[in-house]
Formats: structure tokens, sequence, C-alpha cells
């Protein structure tokens, strides 16, 4: 139940936009054990001066195109499974979109089932099984 906020930059197309959705999802479903179903992300293009981050800091050099990809999800995953996610997202994204691995950064976060609510009011955890 992972809900992603896609940060890019402005003037991203439609088309790169939806493959890197695309990615991250796939990406998510083989790594995090995510059902392929289980699809929400919120996708933003803020202008230049909106995005603000370190072109040096802990990695080589991001550039203009420099994407963060904040994941919250409902139940914690094992380290390996966290880092096989963000090598296998940033190897996709190099191989298919000749993203530079050095663009994409990935902040991970967990909380409980029990902060959900998916609809009608009703939290996660309440549900039948």
């Amino acid at each position: 139940m992972p809900l992603t906020r896609i940060t890019l930059y402005q003037g991203c197309s439609e088309a790169r936009i939806a493959a890197i959705s695309a990615i991250l999802h796939q990406t998510l479903v083989e790594t995090f054990d995510v059902p392929a179903q289980d699809r929400f992300q919120i996708i933003e293009t803020p202008s230049a001066s909106q995005r603000i981050y370190d072109r040096h800091y802990l990695s080589g050099t991001r550039g203009d195109n420099f994407m963060l990809f904040t994941v919250l999800a409902g139940r914690p995953r094992a380290t390996a499974q966290k880092s096989a996610f963000c090598r296998l997202l940033a190897q996709r994204l190099q191989q298919q979109l000749g993203v530079d691995p050095d663009d994409v950064m990935v902040v991970i976060q967990f909380n409980h089932v029990s902060d959900w609510s998916f609809s009608n009011g009703q939290l996660y955890a309440e549900e039948a099984p």
C-alpha cells in the first residue's frame, strides 16, 4: 500500500511521466511485494525555483533532471528489499529513459496500516479480512 510522491522537473513530457510512473510501479511490485493493482502516485513538476537541491551532496553531480521519489508504505521492508528497490529503480530509469543515476533520489518512510483509510472513512486496520 505505498503512496509515492514523484517530484520531477518542469517541462517533463506526459509520455516520460507515464514511463517513469510505470517503471516505479513495476519496481515496487517486484521488490516491495506490492499487489499490481495497488498503485497510488502523486506526480509533481514544480518550477526550477521550487526545486531546491544540492547538486553534490552525497552524490556525484545532480543535473537539471533531478527527480525525487518519496515512498510512504504501510509496513516496514527489510534493508535488502529497500536496497534492491533503490538499485533497480535507478537501473531501470537509466536503461529505459537514459536517466543519470545521480539524478535519482529516494526517500522511504513507513507508518502502520492503522494510519490508512482507503475509502468510506474506514481505517484499513478495521476492515474485515
